[in-house]
């Protein structure tokens, strides 16, 4: 559909001297409530945002020089919205008779579209009066979306309106699964990255009566000793059966959990709430470089990860914990066109099958760590793989890069 608008505004262009100047800027989402997507093509300077726990996400990028220089940080938002070149666009459709052959020229896009969360598409007649943080304080409102959305035209109006404005709001309705208060169940987990050890408890629930008025005293003291003596029992047996099943997990934790930032939060979201067995991770919805200061984790059965442009993960000079920790629930992880720098561990797994494309770590001093975990006291014969790397597989700029 793009490409036939795209060819028909260029064409008419060539056609007519009239309209030579003619050009399209267009943006559109499509939502999937029922599995909490949403799906986006952008040509041009509108915009889409997501709204997601009072944070506003940029998610499309400004095809103009001005915009480039925003969304890389050589200006600030204030500077951007006064500069005099502000709406001149590199991008439209009927700008070009590329559309067909590169593809890159619509950006497209997919993201996770949780309840609660809300999209905004506009116009630059709004971004170009009413900043983010205004935006973002009118949208936050307890009110509805029609309200919100003329509290945004008028904000607009008030600080200028210089251009048309276009505003819609879309919002996520449902409501967010809320686990109710539940007895505990008669069973403890061991440690809380594997679901494979788990040890009964047995669950003595003692009803207190009335004392007798000093009636069989030998009888109540005969009845306390032998209960200290079963309690005693139960608590030595229950430690040795921690011992002799626990395993101790040596991948590394990090206790003290520092406050993700907006793309950080983005990223483990798709990661969380990945429909099937793929996802696709796009450089239009990331910036170059996500900063990590907290571990990101998979914990998905099957998951088939592919980069789409070029993204990197990137350590934050605070964090010294893996950049990427799979769970041992997983049983297959593929991750295609990754790239890590500056981590301890760019990646940790135990028991799980992991396959990488196109994958780069950068002075990461262990690239992958692979732990495997045996029950404790028993005999193993196992066969364990040796890591063979090949250039068109893994790819490093570091060559004391290693896996254990």
């Amino acid at each position: 559909t793009a490409e036939i608008a795209g060819n028909s505004i260029y064409n008419k262009r060539q056609q007519s001297k009239e309209h030579e100047k003619m050009a399209c800027v267009a943006t559109l989402a499509m939502v999937d409530i029922q599995h909490n997507q949403f799906y986006y093509a952008h040509v041009g300077d509108t915009r889409l945002y997501l709204l997601r726990d009072g944070s506003l996400i940029k998610i499309s990028k400004d095809h103009s020089f001005v915009g480039f220089l925003e969304d890389s940080g050589r200006l600030t938002e204030k500077e951007a919205m006064k500069h005099p070149k502000r709406n001149e666009i590199n991008k439209a459709l009927g700008f070009s008779g590329q559309i067909e052959t590169d593809e890159s020229y619509i950006e497209t896009g997919q993201s996770p579209f949780l309840p609660g969360d809300m999209l905004l598409l506009c116009s630059d007649g709004l971004t170009d009066m009413v900043n983010k943080h205004d935006i973002t304080d009118i949208i936050t409102q307890n009110t509805t979306l029609s309200a919100k959305v003329k509290k945004l035209i008028e904000a607009a109006n008030n600080n200028g309106g210089r251009d048309n404005i276009t505003v819609v709001l879309v919002q996520n309705d449902k409501k967010p699964l809320q686990q109710s208060a539940t007895m505990p169940a008669a069973s403890l987990k061991i440690n809380d990255t594997s679901d494979k050890d788990v040890i009964p408890v047995k669950q003595n629930i003692v009803q207190s009566e009335p004392a007798p008025e000093k009636k069989g005293s030998g009888l109540t003291v005969l009845l306390g000793i032998l209960c200290l003596l079963f309690l005693g029992t139960t608590v030595w047996l229950f430690l040795q059966q921690q011992n002799n099943n626990a395993p101790v997990s040596p991948l590394p934790v990090d206790t003290a959990r520092a406050v993700r930032n907006e793309q950080e939060t983005l990223l483990q979201d798709a990661f969380d709430n990945a429909t099937g067995d793929t996802l696709v991770l796009s450089d239009t919805v990331f910036k170059s470089r996500v900063i990590i200061t907290d571990t990101l984790h998979i914990n998905k059965d099957t998951l088939y990860v592919k980069v789409q442009g070029n993204f990197m993960l990137q350590r934050d000079s605070t964090y010294n914990g893996p950049a990427l920790v799979i769970s041992p629930r997983c049983k297959l992880v593929i991750l295609d066109g990754l790239k890590f720098r500056g981590f301890t561990t760019g990646i940790a797994l135990q028991n799980t099958a992991l396959t990488l494309k196109n994958v780069q770590f950068v002075n990461c001093l262990v690239p992958v760590q692979n732990d495997y975990v045996f029950a404790g006291k028993k005999s193993v014969t196992v066969k364990l793989p040796v890591l063979i790397p090949v250039d068109s597989l893994i790819k490093t700029t570091d060559g004391g890069n290693r896996a254990r």
